[in-house]
């Protein structure tokens, strides 16, 4: 084999022994074997290939030191096969890995994922079986690529990216003036959602939506004295998560937000909206209101734990 073929696996155990983790006694008997299987790809697969396929050998897939990663034994077999009819030389197009993975590949896409579950059981992935993204035959590489550095789902720019690429009514919200701020990298959809599946509603982290809610917004978790009913309920009764024309996410501005529930108690139950403006005759009371916000007075609208506070104004 020429040697600059063989340079980027002798670097990559180079890194491995001298940076990341020193190799095993174990893993340096196997070293050469993995070394002859993949030879046998990179003769072909070089870093002349459209797609970079040499550098899996930097990332947690190849490190030959590790014993949960079967690369150690089988190099690139152990995702994609033996393939033997496809490194077998002749006249025509080369025949297909036994495996191929991509969206629009001839492997179906259980068969990719089959590949890829075959060690990512645990963990967050338990809830894959029948999750939403499972039934809809969304394969692994749809979202990762296993051969980059860095996996583009671990930074919160691109995993954003990555998910509104098929989601794009979360992305229209996401471009609303409130939002929260995953298009700025400051979150990633990961912090709400479960890709690989949930016991929760749309694939929530927590059982509920109101628990994800707190795992950021602890402050309004309570318990309070005096409680505001639609908030312990769900937090979606008032806001919308991915985005908003009104402040803070809310599905309408007060007071007409307030008013959807509020409609007869201690003001006018007259429903406001563009018109009473001022100079024409207003309903009584409604003056105290007109171009202002419950919220103005009732400001603890999640909830109070002051004594007098039980019109959530303190």
């Amino acid at each position: 084999m020429h040697a600059s073929r063989r340079f980027p696996f002798r670097a990559a155990l180079a890194l491995v022994a001298f940076g990341l983790v020193a190799l095993s006694a174990p893993a340096r008997a196997e070293s050469p074997a993995v070394e002859e299987a993949l030879a046998t790809c990179t003769r072909c697969h070089d870093e002349s290939e459209p797609h970079p396929v040499l550098s899996i050998l930097h990332t947690p897939h190849a490190v030959v030191a590790d014993p949960a990663s079967p690369f150690a034994q089988d190099g690139c077999a152990s995702c994609h096969g033996p393939s033997e009819q496809h490194q077998r030389r002749g006249r025509g197009p080369r025949a297909a890995p036994d495996v191929v993975f991509r969206a629009d590949g001839p492997t179906p896409i259980a068969a990719q994922n089959a590949a890829c579950l075959a060690c990512h059981q645990g963990d967050e992935r338990l809830h894959w079986q029948g999750s939403a993204h499972d039934l809809g035959e969304v394969g692994c590489v749809g979202c990762h690529d296993a051969h980059a550095i860095e996996d583009p789902m671990l930074d919160t720019h691109t995993q954003t990216e990555a998910c509104v690429a098929c989601h794009s009514t979360q992305r229209a919200e996401l471009l609303r003036p409130s939002s929260h701020p995953l298009l700025e990298g400051k979150m990633a959809c990961s912090d709400c959602h479960a890709p690989h599946g949930s016991s929760g509603p749309a694939l929530l982290t927590q059982p509920t939506l109101n628990e994800t809610c707190y795992t950021c917004h602890a402050e309004l978790r309570g318990p309070f004295l005096w409680e505001h009913a639609p908030v312990r309920e769900d937090c979606s009764l008032c806001h919308r998560p991915h985005g908003s024309v009104h402040p803070a996410l809310l599905l309408s501005r007060g007071p007409w937000l307030c008013q959807q529930c509020h409609d007869a108690q201690f003001h006018p139950s007259t429903a406001y909206s563009g018109t009473g403006l001022p100079g024409e005759t207003l309903p009584s009371g409604a003056q105290s209101l007109l171009g202002k916000n419950c919220m103005n007075c009732h400001s603890h609208v999640h909830g109070s734990n002051h004594p007098s506070g039980a019109g959530l104004t303190r």
